[in-house]
Order: C-alpha cells, then structure tokens, then sequence
C-alpha cells in the first residue's frame, strides 16, 4: 500500500507564520500593546523633534564665535537704545524746566504789569482797607495838612487812595488850597472828604491815629476825623492812561 505524500515543509511552514503572525494582531497580548504603545510615541517625538529642528534653524549652522559676535551686536544695540533714551528724556525735561521758567517769567511780568497800573491808577481796586471821613467844624482843611495825611497813608503801605469817589491819586498828583475846598489835580472837591484807602486795615488806622499825626494836625485845623476799618473797598475812579 503506498505511503501518503507529505506536504512541502516550505509550503506548511509558511501557512503556519502568517497565521501566527495575524493571531499576534489581532490578538495582541498585554506586553505587546505596551510595546507597540511605546513605538508610537518614540514616533510622534521623533516627528516632533524634526519639525522644531526645522523651525528653530536660524542659528544652527553658526559656530561658537558667530554667535558670541551676534550677542555682543545686540548688546551693543540694547546699549545705544538706553543712551537714546537717556538722551530724550534728559531733553523733555529740559522743555519742560524752561517751559516753567517761561511761565514763571511770565507770572511775574503780569504781576508786575497789574501792580505798575494800579499805582498808577489806570485800574479799579477792591480789597480791604479803612474810610477816613473829615468834616469840618470849627474851621477849613489846610492843603499841607491834607498833604501830610496822604504821606503817611504811602509810608504805611497804601496801595490806591481814591478821595470823594473822584479823584484817584498817584505819585504825580497835585494839590492846591481853594476857598470853598481843595484842587486835587486840578478838580476842586468840597468837604466832607472821604478818602477810600486800600491796603492793610489796621496799620493804614494806625498811620492817621498815632500822637501827633495827621488827626491832630486836621484837629488843629478845626475838623474832626472819623477812621473806620472795611473788609472790602471799591476804587473805581481810574486816571486816563497818557500812553495810549
């Protein structure tokens, strides 16, 4: 009876790998999806690595003395950007320091300006001050005795001095002896006489009243005088400004 034929051992080994080969896919044990797990991670960062190597390539062919040389240019940039800045700051703030002094200048040449036309009576004046009221009694004001009052309301650091609400005196004005009053720049005003007087009230009181001065003198002259004190005095008589 004739043996049975046996397969070819090339033929049986070949079926046999690729049936275990689609049994270890299909049916992978716990090692291997670990293993193959950890591939496809070596995998994504291999990929990773080659697409930041690609990105990040400025510097990558430069060697040690390029690079210390591209660091020493951007230091010597950052350097010159510090001393530009230093530089336009140092110059706003001198602006601005001769942008206050400008103003400062200013500030003092309108104070100046506003001082210079009130003593020279171009402006009306409010402020605090005293109303001397003289009234004759028993006899006529003397000039000089009028004279001397205005003096001494000037030493007392008077600002303006405005008599009957008329006449506005300043350093020029004049004065003169009229039978029925006095010639305050060449205006006859009549008693009584309201001198207005700007400045600090109690040293202003204190230049009239003292022993001897210029009440005593309008008392001598047969007239009585009445200071008061005011918190607030309007000048308005103003003198024609010759200049313009």
């Amino acid at each position: 009876m004739p043996e049975p034929m046996s397969q070819p051992a090339s033929r049986h080994t070949g079926t046999t790998g690729r049936r275990r080969l689609l049994e270890a896919l299909t049916h992978a044990r716990r090692g291997q999806a670990v293993v193959a797990v950890l591939l496809a991670a070596v995998g994504f960062g291999a990929v990773l690595q080659v697409r930041t190597n690609d990105n990040d390539s400025t510097y990558a062919g430069y060697r040690e003395q390029d690079l210390i040389q591209v660091l020493n240019g951007l230091a010597g940039t950052s350097q010159r950007a510090q001393s530009e800045i230093a530089r336009l700051q140092q110059s706003r703030s001198k602006l601005e320091s001769d942008t206050s002094k400008r103003q400062a200048a200013l500030d003092q040449a309108n104070t100046q300006d506003t001082t210079l036309r009130i003593l020279a009576g171009l402006v009306p004046v409010t402020g605090p001050g005293i109303r001397i009221t003289i009234t004759e009694t028993t006899g006529q004001v003397n000039v000089d005795s009028f004279i001397d009052l205005v003096e001494e309301l000037r030493s007392a650091g008077a600002e303006a001095i405005q008599i009957n609400g008329k006449a506005r005196l300043v350093a020029q004005s004049s004065f003169g002896q009229g039978a029925d009053g006095l010639y305050v720049d060449h205006q006859l005003l009549t008693p009584p006489y309201t001198v207005d007087v700007i400045g600090e009230p109690a040293t202003l009181a204190g230049a009239v009243t003292f022993a001897r001065g210029p009440q005593d003198e309008f008392a001598d002259d047969g007239a009585q005088v009445k200071v008061t004190q005011v918190p607030s005095l309007d000048i308005k008589s103003v003198r024609k400004d010759t200049d313009q």
